[in-house]
C-alpha cells in the first residue's frame, strides 16, 4: 500500500514538471511573437467601392451634326484604330457641296490666270490691225480735207463741200484714237487692282470648299484613340441628334490596354492615401482572387460618393476622395465592373506576402 502511494506520489510529480515546462516554452514562444509583432507594423488596409474603367476613360463619340445613320461599321468588341471611321451619316448634299465649291475653285484659278497672262496673241494681232486701218482711213480723209480746202480756196467748190470733208476727217481722226487706246488696253499688263479683285475671288473659293469640306468631314465619325468598342448606342438607318442638353452617344470606346479602376476613399482615410501606394481589387465573380495595382492620382477635392454597394446599411450623406489604381499589365475584368478596392498602408514586406 505504501508503495502504491509512493508510485502515485511520483506520477502526480512528473505531470507537474511537464506541465510547467511546457507553459514555460510557450510564454517564451508568446513573447518572442509579441516582440516581433511589435519591431514590424501591422499591415493596414483602406478599403472603398470601385468600379473598372479603361485607361482612356469611356469615350462617348456623337456627331456634330443632326441626321441619319447611313452606316455604323463597327460592333462592339471591336478592336479600332485612330482615325479610323467608326460611323457615317447620310452625306450626299454635303458631297455635292464639296463638288460646287471645287469647280468654283477651278474657275477662279483660270480667272487669274487670264487677268496675269493679259490678251491672247491673236486678240493682240486684231487690236493691231485695226489700228493700221483707222490711220489708213483717218490719213485718207486727211488727204480729201486738205484737197477740197484748196478747191474752195479757188472758188470751184462750195464751203459746205469743203467743211463736210472736215468733218469727216475728225470722225476718223476721232476713230484712230480709240483703237489705238483700245491696242494699249489689250498689249498692257494687268492693272495691279485687277490681279488683287481676282486673287481675293480665288481665295474666297477657297475659304467657301474648306468650309464645305469640313462639313463633309464631320459625317464621318472617326475614332480619336487605338481601342474597342465597349458600347454600340445606334445601328444603321436610325436618327441621331446633336444636343448639348441630352447626349446622344453612337458608340462608346476605350482603351483597354490598361485598366483602372475609380475608387471612393472615406473622407475620414483621405490622409492615409497617396500616390504610389499598392492597391489590389476583389470582386465576388472572381472569389478570393487579388488583382493588383498601384495608385496612379489621388482627388484633389471631396464630392459624392460615386459608386453605391447597395447595402442597406451603406451611407449616402458622406463625402468621399475620388483615387485612381491603376492595375498591372495584363489584368483583364470587365469594364464597368463593381469591385472592392484595398490601398494597402502598412508595412511594405507584409503587403509582398499578402499578395
Amino acid at each position: 500500500m505504501k508503495r502504491k502511494s509512493v508510485v502515485i506520489i511520483a506520477a502526480i510529480a512528473f505531470a507537474l514538471t511537464v506541465i510547467l515546462t511546457l507553459h514555460s516554452v510557450r510564454a517564451h514562444s508568446v513573447s518572442a511573437a509579441d516582440r516581433t509583432q511589435a519591431s514590424q507594423p501591422a499591415l493596414k488596409l483602406i478599403a472603398g467601392p470601385g468600379r473598372v474603367e479603361p485607361v482612356s476613360e469611356d469615350i462617348k463619340l456623337g456627331s456634330e451634326l443632326s441626321g441619319k445613320l447611313k452606316s455604323v461599321k463597327v460592333e462592339e468588341g471591336d478592336v479600332i484604330q485612330r482615325g479610323q471611321v467608326l460611323a457615317v451619316l447620310e452625306n450626299d448634299d454635303y458631297r455635292a457641296q464639296v463638288g460646287s465649291a471645287e469647280a468654283q475653285v477651278r474657275a477662279r484659278e483660270a480667272t487669274l490666270e487670264k487677268v496675269l497672262n493679259g490678251a491672247r496673241t491673236q486678240e493682240r494681232s486684231e487690236a493691231l490691225s485695226t489700228v493700221r486701218a483707222a490711220e489708213a482711213v483717218m490719213e485718207n480723209a486727211a488727204a480729201q480735207r486738205d484737197r477740197y480746202q484748196k478747191l474752195f480756196a479757188a472758188g470751184v467748190v462750195s464751203r459746205e463741200e469743203a467743211e463736210r470733208f472736215e468733218r469727216e476727217y475728225n470722225v476718223a481722226k476721232a476713230q484712230y484714237q480709240q483703237q489705238v487706246e483700245h491696242h494699249s488696253l489689250v498689249d498692257d499688263h494687268a492693272r495691279q487692282e485687277d490681279q488683287a479683285f481676282a486673287q481675293a475671288d480665288l481665295q474666297l473659293a477657297k475659304a467657301q470648299l474648306q468650309e464645305a469640306q469640313a462639313r463633309y468631314e464631320k459625317t464621318l465619325i472617326k475614332s480619336p484613340i487605338d481601342g474597342t468598342v465597349l458600347r454600340k448606342h445606334h445601328r444603321d438607318g436610325e436618327s441621331v441628334s446633336n444636343s448639348s442638353t441630352i447626349p446622344d452617344p453612337i458608340l462608346t470606346i476605350g482603351d483597354k490596354g490598361v485598366l483602372r479602376v475609380r475608387m471612393d476613399v472615406d473622407e475620414t482615410d483621405v490622409d492615409r492615401v497617396h500616390v504610389g501606394q499598392k492597391a489590389y481589387v476583389t470582386a465576388d465573380a472572381y472569389g478570393k482572387q487579388k488583382f493588383w495595382g498601384h495608385v496612379v492620382r489621388v482627388g484633389e477635392q471631396l464630392g459624392p460618393k460615386n459608386v453605391r454597394t447597395d447595402e442597406p446599411t451603406e451611407r449616402v450623406d458622406v463625402k468621399i476622395l475620388e483615387t485612381l489604381v491603376e492595375l498591372d499589365k495584363g489584368v483583364e475584368l470587365p469594364v464597368g465592373l463593381r469591385v472592392d478596392t484595398f490601398v494597402v498602408s502598412g508595412n511594405a514586406e507584409l503587403a509582398a506576402e499578402v499578395r
